[in-house]
């Protein structure tokens, strides 16, 4: 893993001393609570309470200020009104802290003079390179017994345990906190980064990527720093573990107007940009604050589920199918037993067992035939894992169910969680069987939601692995076609030079030519053939079919000549100041499929490449996907293979095959023009017609906007923005373009 922030952040988790500055013997303050528990907890270090107004706090002698201390703390907690901030983070700097946890409020999130406190403590941070966390945070903690720090105003520690939490939310982070006490989950770290303006989530998910004692990575966020730090830093961490993460704000509402088909999907189905963010990244992304922690507690027990297929066992009809139902959901295959399985569970099942999957063995089954079944599932070749579902009747108990269902894991290194139903206390049992390392859970699609994601994250790991290409196009000419926008002074170029541009990199265009009269209009009809379509050129007219600028299916001369009077006519009323160069003789394209690609500039996360189904209804329907550029063969497939209209692709009811081959390709030569042109902010290829296999593709619209000269748009290369930068993400919705 690349080297980073991060590795500088071993101050604020294992820090030696602690100044707590603020810190207070008044009842139900932050400074006394926060106090008290890191000296409950049992840090091993050294910490010091700093309050002019005390003698001591809880017994401990207390300072007047920092100058006072008898050393430079490593690590100082800041729990002062938000105007005395500032002073106390550069005593500190001025000290020798490099680790400083804001807990005060009163900072940008209130908006006005907030800011301005924020950007004042962010200055004296960097200035004193120092690690901040916060301010507005809800603190940290670290359970490792050689550290015992409890840096929050939560009473209790949680046990310990693998899974690290990293929360944008002080108040739902304390309720997490009190929800893993509560159901025995427990973690390595926690912290709650507040407002951002020093350490992010960028810079944990790396800390915490190398942290031994972290088996898997939660996060709660609302926004992202920077996306494309995210990305980078995710796809190395999750090669080495888990990431999960719940994404809040899936509605956002716009803000700003539209100029092409690109950006306003990208602006309007803003929440698929972040869907696309963690699906490149390898992060697992769920909807729930229970399914994640639920999710967590299948990677936190290290099962081993090599593949999709599950087998269900159980001695309750009802709650097998419910789970094979949630299985066919997560996308969980559930293969039947072989004939000779079928035939070694016949010998000790009852007769009215069904042999299928889900197995259910009945009520009659006992803690013999528990056992015996679930090794000759978890033994087959056609299993990746097992979900145990057990109603303990008669005789059968909890205990004796988690005894069969223990003994056979042992033998076994497949997956393996379960689901004990019962009217009477099941909770040891329960913990029995999780100490013995089968997750066990109260309904059975939970269990399911859990190996789903544990089988997607292993198809992630042994995924083939592909590069980025970099084809052979002919910059030059499109330099070319800039140079000269630039000089015009215009930032939405004519579709001749967009044409142009992208046909530099390999993108293949319907025959046109331009012209000036109806006679020339006639002559390159006939070169490019019949029939065609006419289109004006002019640089001041953005959406053509508006002013009649677009007139279709012309069959003959006549036709051509008719049609350029018609429009000649349309633009003298319609569009009377635009400047107009012309006309466009298009060859009109007739078979195939209409799709869209196209690439958006996004402040947060890049260039982003979207495909999906294209032609006039396509923020109808809205079958779009994204990925951030740029983007490898891989992705370009897998962008394909994710909309709705794939089927069609692909050809239905003996309509012949599209070339997705050459689709794919065109997807990545859009991506690398966001890479080899910053200063293309949008582009739109819609339609693209994809013509059967082996005939390609082939542009019949093509738009291009540009970024303001003073603000050039960011490459997928440009380098990373410190933590505590801000972007603000844009939003809204934009105008449909028609040809």
């Amino acid at each position: 893993m690349t080297t980073s922030r991060s590795d500088a952040l071993t101050e604020l988790f294992e820090p030696k001393s602690i100044a707590v500055v603020g810190a207070s013997n008044r009842p139900g303050t932050v400074g006394m609570t926060l106090f008290r528990n890191i000296l409950q907890a049992g840090f091993r270090g050294v910490v010091y309470p700093v309050n002019p107004s005390w003698p001591s706090v809880s017994g401990v002698h207390c300072y007047p200020d920092v100058a006072h201390l008898p050393e430079a703390p490593d690590l100082g907690i800041v729990i002062v009104p938000a105007r005395s901030v500032q002073g106390v983070v550069q005593e500190l700097g001025r000290a020798g802290t490099r680790g400083v946890i804001v807990i005060s409020s009163g900072f940008r999130e209130v908006g006005g003079a907030g800011i301005d406190l924020e950007d004042e403590l962010i200055r004296t941070a960097q200035r004193y390179r120092m690690s901040l966390v916060g301010p507005n945070c809800f603190g940290l903690l670290n359970t490792d017994p050689s550290v015992s720090l409890n840096a929050t105003f939560s009473q209790n520690l949680p046990p310990r345990g693998n899974i690290a939490f990293v929360s944008q939310s002080g108040a739902l982070g304390a309720g997490i906190l009190q929800y893993g006490i509560a159901e025995r989950i427990g973690f390595s770290q926690f912290v709650s980064v507040g407002n951002r303006a020093g350490v992010d989530e960028n810079d944990l998910l790396q800390y915490l990527g190398r942290d031994p004692a972290t088996r898997v990575i939660l996060l709660y966020v609302e926004s992202l720093a920077n996306g494309r730090r995210f990305l980078e830093a995710a796809r190395e961490v999750t090669e080495l573990k888990p990431v999960l993460v719940i994404k809040s704000g899936r509605t956002p509402a716009g803000e700003r107007a539209a100029r092409s088909h690109t950006g306003s999907l990208a602006q309007s189905g803003r929440d698929q940009l972040y869907d696309a963010l963690f699906e490149q990244s390898g992060v697992e992304r769920v909807e729930s604050i229970g399914e994640l922690f639920r999710t967590a507690k299948v990677f936190s027990a290290g099962l081993q589920l090599n593949g999709p297929r599950l087998a269900i066992l159980t001695n309750s009809g009802g709650p097998g199918i419910v789970a094979a139902d949630a299985a066919a959901r997560r996308g969980l295959e559930l293969p039947l037993p072989s004939d000779s399985e079928r035939a070694q569970l016949a010998r000790f099942l009852s007769p009215s067992a069904a042999l299928a999957n889900p197995v259910d063995m009945t009520a009659d089954a006992g803690p013999s035939q528990w056992e015996q079944a679930l090794r000759i599932i978890l033994d087959s070749a056609r299993t990746d894992g097992v979900l145990a579902i057990s109603t303990p009747t008669g005789t059968l108990t909890g205990a004796a169910v988690a005894r069969a269902l223990l003994a056979a894991h042992s033998k076994s290194p497949k997956a393996l969680t379960a689901c004990l139903f019962g009217v009477t206390d099941l909770s040891e049992d329960v913990a029995v069987l999780e100490a013995g390392g089968v997750p066990t859970f109260t309904f059975p699609e939970e269990a399911v939601q859990g190996l789903g994601s544990l089988a997607r994250y292993r198809a992630w790991l042994n995924r083939p692995r592909t590069e980025v290409r970099k084809f052979t196009v002919d910059l030059r000419a499109a330099r070319a076609v800039l140079a000269r926008a630039r000089r015009a002074g215009i930032s939405v170029l004519p579709e001749y030079a967009a044409r142009e541009l992208v046909t530099a990199f390999g993108i293949p265009f319907a025959k046109a030519r331009r012209v000036r009269t109806a006679e020339e209009a006639v002559a390159a009809a006939r070169e490019v053939g019949y029939p065609v379509v006419l289109k004006v050129a002019s640089p001041d007219i953005s959406h053509k079919t508006e002013v009649g600028g677009v007139l279709l299916h012309l069959e003959d001369a006549n036709a051509v000549r008719e049609a350029v009077r018609e429009m000649t006519a349309n633009l003298r009323t319609r569009a009377p100041a635009a400047r107009i160069e012309g006309f466009e003789v298009e060859a009109e394209i007739h078979g195939g499929k209409e799709v869209l690609i196209g690439l958006q500039r996004d402040p947060g996360f890049g260039p982003v490449v979207v495909f999906g189904l294209g032609g006039i209804y396509v923020e109808v329907l809205r079958d779009v996907t994204f990925r951030l550029a740029p983007v490898r063969p891989l992705s370009a497939v897998h962008m394909i293979e994710s909309v709705k209209a794939f089927p069609l692709l692909q050809g239905v009811r003996g309509e012949p095959a599209s070339d997705l081959a050459a689709l794919a390709e065109a997807i990545e030569r859009i991506s690398q023009i966001s890479v080899e042109l910053p200063e293309v902010a949008e582009l739109d290829l819609n339609p693209l017609i994809v013509r059967g296999v082996g005939s390609g593709v082939v542009a019949v619209d093509a738009r291009v906007v540009l970024a303001p000269p003073s603000t050039p748009a960011r490459s997928a290369s440009a380098g990373r923005s410190g933590s505590g930068s801000r972007r603000t993400p844009p939003s809204g919705g934009r105008t449909p373009r028609r040809r």
